[in-house]
């Protein structure tokens, strides 16, 4: 029902001797906080605020003496019909004339009450009093007429309200409006954004002119009384400025956590835009600095964090996560901004404190940390800090880089290939992760051993491992360096180079192959390796036939076994449909030189073998993956293979998008089957 978040506080006593751990309770957006005096909340039906609606109007201009002889009288009989309007300041007629040829303003409005008596077609009646005597409106029923006594008591409400606070000059009278206005707010059973968002507005003018002269005390009782208002709003950029201020001055405070963590929550899990509200995300740094202030304040900010994620494995509020990055690069960005600022005005130690500076600095680290632990949310914070987000500076600063290794290699050791495929540079050319952190690199503090988790996942990794063993081709030195040090993903780099030979040089090959032998593993690798190669040359020998098809519920063993027993140097023509074959069958395929025609229709052939022979079989022409488990994500590979002359993408999970791509980068493809797709 509701997420609570244990966390230890140090006791407001000045005395140490007497500080004693109180163990508080961080209240999410369900949770009343003791500290809160709420209204009552509205009972009985809801209403719409009327702001014109045409309603049946009677005037009658009379002394206080006789008005209730006047109101039971059965001979008033004058009704008119007016569109009524209720302004800021009046209710008018739209159209002046007759009983509301004069404008009726709210000063002037005494009471205003349900008619209790009245003629039996005349019962839903609503009387204004004036100061000369009443207006009465007549409805067609008991809650419109309603409708209309709430929204006309609302209007006039706030047009007393503003009035009184813009001419308050006490503090004291400030408040005790402020909180009569909020009161009023939460109980009125007008049901409309206006009934919220205008004492926001108001109190946030108010702050603005008066926040000097404001006392502690006062403000935090404005602190207590704002706060209901703002489980359901957004707080104004006044108002975040008022609540940031009182997390700077007093971060122990309970009010912080009582009172600030639901409007929090509210913040991280709907707002849309920190670059339009920037003053939102700066209250938001502001209160995770002061729960920062708490003892063991690390342990309760990451707290925070596990409790906006939720309880379960999957976050339901996709907005989090993307605004606590937001949150943790700005407050880092300003981190060092502020570092920057001291050392350029030369300002003194006493002015600028290191260990609070670090503290602050570890507590953003240490909420990425956090973030990292969920698998749901590894994909997207993996994605933007891929262009690696951080200030030069950051970067350059060991304490930074060794406190963010925890953030990467959680994110490294994630086997989903989208998310440590965020380790690499966001585009060609551009250093990412993997880079930063490579042995010699400027983060490097730990002789590799981060790089060689890296290193190994990206070896698993089901996609493109070709092309990702030519962008690390001008790495080789730290590779080797890794592998002299027996790093198996090392030395499964340097066999891979050999096998696809990535490298040209015939002397780099000569020193890839000493560092293999080197070391026992090594050596056992390339006699492997050896093996293979003296295998795939035999395969490939010029000879056998050339096609071949495989019989129904074949497996990928099946294949490997009959491509292991002979010549396949000829073969062009191979057809798998039909059987039980998987990706894994691709390693197999791409030893295949002659191949032109591949059908794999209705087999387990999915993604990764698609992105798999797409690196090698660029002689492929005819390819049939008619009812096959392939997805936008592999087909968008094939772009690779531009002999393809024949594609069957019947049955299987095409976008109109994905196809029109192939289209414009496949310049030979003549027939392309895409019925039962997306894009048929």
């Amino acid at each position: 029902m509701t997420t609570l978040i244990d966390c230890t506080i140090a006791s407001t006593a000045t005395d140490n001797n007497n500080v004693k751990p109180l163990t508080e309770v961080i209240p999410t957006d369900n949770v009343q906080s003791p500290t809160t005096q709420r209204a009552p909340a509205p009972q009985g039906p809801r209403h719409k605020l009327i702001t014109e609606a045409d309603v049946q109007v009677c005037r009658l201009n009379h002394t206080r003496t006789i008005v209730s002889k006047i109101m039971n009288s059965r001979y008033l009989r004058r009704w008119e019909c007016h569109k009524i309007v209720l302004d800021d300041n009046e209710m008018r007629s739209a159209m002046p004339s007759g009983f509301m040829e004069l404008a009726v303003p709210y000063s002037s409005i005494e009471d205003v009450h349900i008619v209790s008596r009245w003629d039996a077609g005349h019962k839903f009646c609503l009387r204004i009093t004036i100061q000369d005597g009443s207006v009465l409106l007549q409805a067609k029923n008991a809650y419109i007429r309603d409708q209309w006594l709430h929204s006309i008591q609302w209007k006039r409400h706030i047009f007393r309200s503003e009035r009184l606070l813009k001419n308050a000059r006490r503090p004291e009278i400030l408040v005790k409006e402020i909180k009569n206005l909020i009161d009023v707010s939460l109980i009125t059973p007008i049901q409309d954004a206006s009934v919220y968002r205008f004492p926001l507005d108001l109190v946030s003018d108010l702050l603005q002119e008066n926040d000097e002269f404001l006392s502690k005390e006062f403000q935090e009782t404005i602190i207590i009384a704002l706060t209901p208002l703002l489980e359901k709003n957004h707080p104004t950029q006044e108002i975040c400025d008022f609540f940031s201020k009182h997390c700077k001055d007093s971060p122990r405070s309970t009010l912080v956590i009582e009172l600030f963590t639901p409007v929090v929550h509210r913040i991280l899990k709907h707002n849309t835009d920190f670059g339009k509200y920037p003053r939102m995300r700066f209250f938001v740094q502001e209160y995770i600095q002061a729960l920062n202030c708490q003892n063991d304040g690390l342990r309760v900010v990451t707290s925070l964090v596990k409790s906006m994620h939720g309880p379960g494995s999957t976050c339901p509020h996709p907005r989090v996560l993307p605004n606590l990055v937001a949150v943790c690069l700005a407050a880092i960005y300003n981190c060092y901004e502020e570092r920057k600022h001291s050392s350029m005005e030369n300002v003194n130690s006493d002015d600028f404190d290191q260990i609070e500076w670090e503290n602050k600095l570890l507590c953003y680290v240490s909420m990425m940390e956090t973030m990292s632990e969920f698998n749901d949310w590894r994909y997207i914070l993996g994605s933007l800090l891929q262009p690696i987000p951080f200030p030069d500076d950051a970067i350059a600063d060991s304490l930074f880089t060794s406190r963010m290794k925890v953030t990467i290699h959680n994110v490294s050791s994630d086997e989903t290939c989208g998310v440590h495929q965020t380790l690499l540079g966001i585009r060609e050319g551009k250093e990412g992760w993997f880079h930063l952190y490579c042995p010699g690199g400027i983060a490097c503090d730990d002789d590799g051993q981060l790089w060689g988790v890296m290193l190994n996942t990206l070896m698993k990794c089901c996609c493109k491992r070709k092309k990702f063993l030519i962008s690390i081709s001008k790495m080789i030195g730290p590779v080797m360096l890794l592998a002299l040090r027996d790093n198996y993903a090392a030395m499964e780099v340097l066999c891979s180079m050999l096998e696809l030979e990535v490298v040209e040089s015939h002397d780099m090959k000569m020193q890839m192959i000493t560092t293999l032998q080197s070391t026992c593993e090594g050596k056992r690798m390339y006699a492997q390796l050896c093996e293979k190669q003296i295998a795939i040359k035999e395969m490939q020998q010029k000879g056998g036939p050339k096609k071949l098809t495989l019989p129904s519920k074949s497996t990928d063993l099946d294949l490997t076994r009959l491509l292991s027993s002979g010549c396949f140097g000829n073969l062009e023509c191979l057809s798998l449909a039909f059987t039980q074959v998987t990706s894994s069958c691709a390693q197999d395929l791409i030893k295949l030189p002659s191949l032109r025609y591949l059908n794999l229709w209705s087999t387990q052939f999915g993604d990764q073998g698609l992105q798999t022979i797409s690196e090698h079989l660029h002689k492929l022409q005819v390819l049939n993956l008619c009812e096959t488990p392939v997805t936008d994500t592999g087909l968008s590979c094939l772009a690779a293979m531009k002999s393809l002359r024949k594609l069957n993408l019947n049955s299987t999970n095409l976008s109109a998008l994905t196809f029109e791509g192939l289209k414009e980068k496949l310049p030979a493809l003549q027939e392309c089957d895409v019925r039962y797709t997306d894009a048929w």
